[in-house]
């Protein structure tokens, strides 16, 4: 028999992640951010960037995840980074750069809250951030493209931080 989510016996859980968004603005890729912000427990949900559009386009993808993630929409990631870091936050990009380790060989801190910044959906994280950061991973990539859309990455990073976690 299928479950659903009435019958299923998953243990709710809140993780010590922060998941902060470098301008993602694209609707149905935030709808998809919140989804996975719940299914993975994370504890807060940061948009950073200016016309964030949390309209209908984003809550058709949503499904109303929007109503049990706590979020927050700010214009200056810098200032919201900078803030994490000075909170003792262990702040991770995911992003592919010349000394970016591989997700899967990166051990994720278990004593300290975590940040995890993802960037937006043409450009990634801007390397004034990356600058800021204690870790930058990479999801190994076996084909021809060398990046995936935002929130294929955010899922696979969660569910590898989460697992680390458990």
């Amino acid at each position: 028999m299928q479950l659903n989510h009435y019958n299923t016996n998953f243990q709710q859980k809140t993780f010590p992640i922060t998941v902060v968004c470098d301008n993602v603005t694209n609707a149905p890729n935030l709808g998809s951010l919140f989804r996975i912000c719940d299914a993975f427990g994370v504890k807060e949900l940061i948009l950073c960037g200016h016309n964030i559009p949390l309209g209908r386009k984003m809550t058709k993808t949503s499904r109303a995840t929007e109503n049990v993630v706590n979020y927050k929409t700010e214009e200056q990631i810098f200032e919201v980074v900078s803030e994490l870091k000075s909170s003792n936050y262990f702040l991770i990009a995911l992003e592919i750069t010349t000394s970016s380790k591989s997700i899967h060989k990166f051990s994720f801190p278990n004593n300290q809250p975590i940040a995890l910044l993802v960037g937006d959906e043409n450009f990634g994280v801007s390397d004034d951030i990356l600058n800021l950061c204690n870790a930058i991973v990479h999801i190994p990539m076996y084909g021809q493209n060398s990046s995936m859309n935002v929130v294929q990455a955010t899922n696979i990073a969660l569910y590898e931080i989460t697992k680390q976690l458990i």
